[in-house]
């Protein structure tokens, strides 16, 4: 009877390990993340403070940087490994409309000898010309209150008042997949800086939009937090630094 009982449960024990895929019985490793829906290489090293940069390169993705649901990707450097050369800001490329234009002015009309100095109320960081995200009272200095890892300024404003971009860039993460970030959008202006913008009540673009500085890209709420206000960050190589530093002066 006893030798008939061990057997039922060895057997049943074998079914149940067959069941199970590789990934779920493979062990999980201290500086691993394992990739959820929705996730994208960008949400990830803001995530983990990291550049998204080291994250490709930790991990051999190679453009478009395509990650899956399910797959482990290293988020610390594995041993050895050199730095991820930090790569220059790239000016913004320049709109058509805006070439069209100066190639309509007399020839007789010269071209300055330099291009003039940014005004002193907006700050200019690699080629970033940055701008406000929305309208309000700033009511979290950096680093904000809380959480260590979000590192940004928090702005008070009405329900559905509107959100826009503070610099030109791509949207790389638009969702609600960051733990205390609500409806959360993540803006890559160039190689080196990234925005976020948290908390919305409505998000109004997608991955892979390219937007304008003071495009409206969502609707401000309280998702995620216990107040209607936005919770903005700005992200240099993949570190958190204060806002208030870019933004222009009001």
């Amino acid at each position: 009877m006893w030798m008939r009982f061990a057997i039922i449960i060895f057997l049943s024990l074998v079914i149940v390990g067959c069941a199970l895929p590789p990934e779920s019985v493979r062990a999980f490793r201290a500086g691993e993340h394992l990739v959820r829906q929705n996730e994208s290489l960008y949400s990830i090293s803001f995530r983990y403070g990291v550049q998204w940069q080291e994250l490709a390169a930790w991990n051999g993705i190679r453009p478009p940087y395509t990650i899956y649901a399910g797959q482990r990707i290293r988020v610390t450097p594995p041993t050895g490994a050199a730095p991820v050369a930090r790569a220059p800001s790239q000016p913004t490329p320049q709109r058509p409309q805006q070439t069209a234009q100066r190639d309509r002015q007399p020839a007789a009309t010269p071209a300055p000898a330099a291009r003039p100095a940014p005004a002193p109320s907006t700050p200019y960081r690699g080629n970033v010309s940055w701008q406000w995200p929305t309208q309000g009272q700033v009511i979290r200095g950096f680093p904000s209150e809380g959480s260590a890892a979000r590192r940004g300024i928090g702005i008070a404003g009405q329900p559905g008042q509107p959100v826009r971009a503070a610099a030109e860039g791509e949207v790389v993460y638009s969702g609600s997949g960051l733990v205390g970030y609500g409806r959360l959008i993540i803006i890559k202006h160039d190689a080196r800086y990234l925005s976020a913008y948290a908390h919305n009540e409505k998000i109004l673009v997608n991955e892979g939009d390219r937007v304008s500085a003071g495009q409206e890209i969502a609707l401000l709420g309280d998702t995620g937090t216990d107040r209607h206000m936005l919770h903005f960050e700005i992200r240099e190589d993949g570190r958190p630094v204060d806002p208030l530093r870019f933004l222009p002066r009001r």
